[in-house]
């Protein structure tokens, strides 16, 4: 594979939300877009599915509950790519209100997936996340190359005027015409990564005690406070002592509250260490688009996350906030 050709993953994408914001990512995203679920079988069938709409996804198992698979996916990725443009953090549970099973292990089994196993994929996949690249004399790209990439659309073949939808490939791996323009601007790349969170995080905030809410909204919140706080939820669940320590009753709405604070910590991070490289990254809520009783539809509920993924290679914000049907929420 070509490591010009860029490339986007989602995660828990075999079905739901994560299904379709990998469909419309195919339909939109100028190069290969990786669809990664937990089971083989479950994971090609949704390839199958898509190639069945005349789309043509990749496949890669991964367990976000398992390090190593993780690990796999990168060296993967690394490989095949020499890296990631686009990463969406979909993977992640939540019980049934009417779910028998015992709170403490709701709230244990939730944080894993939602929180923990989202920071591991965060920690193994951000740092091959590829940086702004310049053009082939160090010149930005940016406006010059959005200027070039109209006249080479405007005069090229058909197969190219077909951009950003996916073209033929070449026995080498590269996209006829569209990779030929990203080796002529000198692959203008920008890396997006959206951490899919929910409202209920929110809310989950609002019904914290007063001194849980100033920590969660603390500037200064470093990732193992992060860590330890997410930690002692569990830990309090299981000593019967959350309410008592200023905890909600929601282990689903915390674990979307700590992938909220985790994206806002990490955008730090990035800004702090590889601001050069103009990698954004944000959390976004796409509304409750589950089963018959969701109240949006999947198409909707991808809007928000593809707008984030795809945003333009120009683009210095939104970053490092949460998002909701494409706007800024006040933290």
């Amino acid at each position: 594979m070509s490591s010009c050709t860029r490339v986007a993953l989602v995660t828990g994408a075999n079905k739901g939300i994560g299904f379709a914001i990998t469909r419309e990512l195919c339909r939109r995203f100028p190069g290969d877009v990786v669809l990664t679920a937990r089971d083989q079988a479950r994971g090609r069938a949704a390839v199958q599915q898509l190639q069945a709409e005349g789309l043509s996804p990749r496949f890669h198992q991964l367990d976000v509950d398992d390090l190593q698979s993780i690990r796999a996916v990168r060296d993967f990725l690394r490989k095949e790519y020499g890296g990631l443009n686009v990463l969406v953090n979909n993977a992640g549970i939540a019980f049934e209100t009417e779910d028998p099973m015992p709170f403490d292990i709701q709230a244990e089994m939730t944080l894993k997936t939602n929180f923990f196993a989202t920071r591991n994929v965060c920690t193994e996949l951000l740092p091959i996340v590829k940086p702004h690249d310049r053009g082939p004399r160090g010149q930005d790209v940016g406006v010059w190359g959005g200027l070039w990439l109209s006249l080479a659309l405007a005069s090229a073949s058909p197969v190219l005027q077909e951009w950003p939808h996916p073209a033929p490939r070449n026995p080498d791996g590269i996209h006829a015409g569209r990779d030929f323009v990203y080796i002529l601007l000198g692959k203008s790349e920008r890396g997006r990564v959206v951490n899919i969170s929910s409202s209920q995080g929110f809310r989950a905030l609002e019904d914290c005690g007063e001194a849980l809410q100033e920590r969660f909204r603390c500037n200064t919140l470093t990732e193992g406070d992060l860590v330890d706080l997410m930690k002692k939820f569990v830990e309090d669940v299981k000593n019967e002592v959350h309410e008592r320590e200023g905890w909600p009753d929601s282990a689903y709405g915390v674990s979307k509250l700590g992938v909220t604070v985790l994206s806002r910590i990490i955008a730090r991070q990035l800004d702090e260490k590889r601001k050069a490289d103009r990698i954004l990254l944000n959390a976004c809520c796409p509304g409750d688009t589950a089963g018959d009783q969701g109240s949006r539809s999947l198409e909707q509920g991808v809007e928000t996350p593809v707008y984030l993924a795809l945003l333009p290679p120009d683009a210095t914000e939104p970053h490092g906030q949460f998002i909701c049907d494409k706007v800024v929420q006040n933290w």
